[in-house]
């Protein structure tokens, strides 16, 4: 029993100390990332036309991003292959993702994603912290960091709005399309029953 008890104990204690771990690693990423942010953004908001150009250009990144992510992770691509049950010389394609193309898709898709949060991440982390120290070099404010969070907010969302309009627009489409497809199927199959019928009377 106390031999149980004592693997019980160090398993505790493992888990702490992994837990611990992984919240120093995250929160040194953090200050890395902020060293990086702070280091870099001075040159970016110094492009020809400042932090409204920045922001814009992360703003579209952003966006790209999202984009991108969602058609690496649409179910379509992502679906088991499936082997085509018609006639005809087709009827052995394959239909999905292979292996490799699967591991492909979740690479891009995550590349994709971590552009679309690291874009907000960056703007945000170039912004004055809320707890920073007033004399600190980490916490003052950089000229054209205000424009750049204001236009980035601007592009990401006009961009985005008008994406997923469109996406909407195509989805709305589609199953317009898809219905009047099955009503024509149904129409064909009522007339084939009815010809069955007149030639069995």
């Amino acid at each position: 029993m106390s031999r149980f008890r004592a693997r019980d104990g160090w398993g505790v204690a493992g888990g702490v100390l992994l837990l611990a771990a992984v919240l120093a690693v995250l929160l040194s990423a953090m200050g890395l990332w902020r060293w990086f942010v702070r280091v870099t953004a001075p040159a970016l908001v110094a492009l020809p036309g400042g932090g409204w150009t920045a922001g814009a250009l992360l703003g579209l990144l952003s966006v790209a991003g999202w984009i991108g992510g969602a058609w690496c992770s649409a179910p379509e691509r992502n679906g088991p292959r499936q082997r085509n049950q018609g006639q005809g010389p087709d009827q052995h394609r394959d239909r999905g993702s292979t292996g490799p193309a699967r591991v492909g898709l979740a690479i891009g898709g995550a590349v994709c994603w971590a552009v679309a949060f690291g874009a907000p991440m960056y703007v945000l982390g170039a912004l004055p912290g809320r707890n920073c120290r007033s004399g600190s070099p980490m916490c003052a404010y950089i000229p054209g960091t205000g424009s750049a969070f204001l236009s980035y907010a601007a592009t990401a969302a006009l961009l985005g709005g008008l994406r997923y309009r469109r996406r909407v627009t195509v989805s709305a489409a589609r199953r317009e399309e898809e219905r009047a497809r099955m009503k024509r199927l149904r129409k064909k199959g009522k007339g084939r029953s009815r010809s069955r019928a007149a030639r069995s009377s």
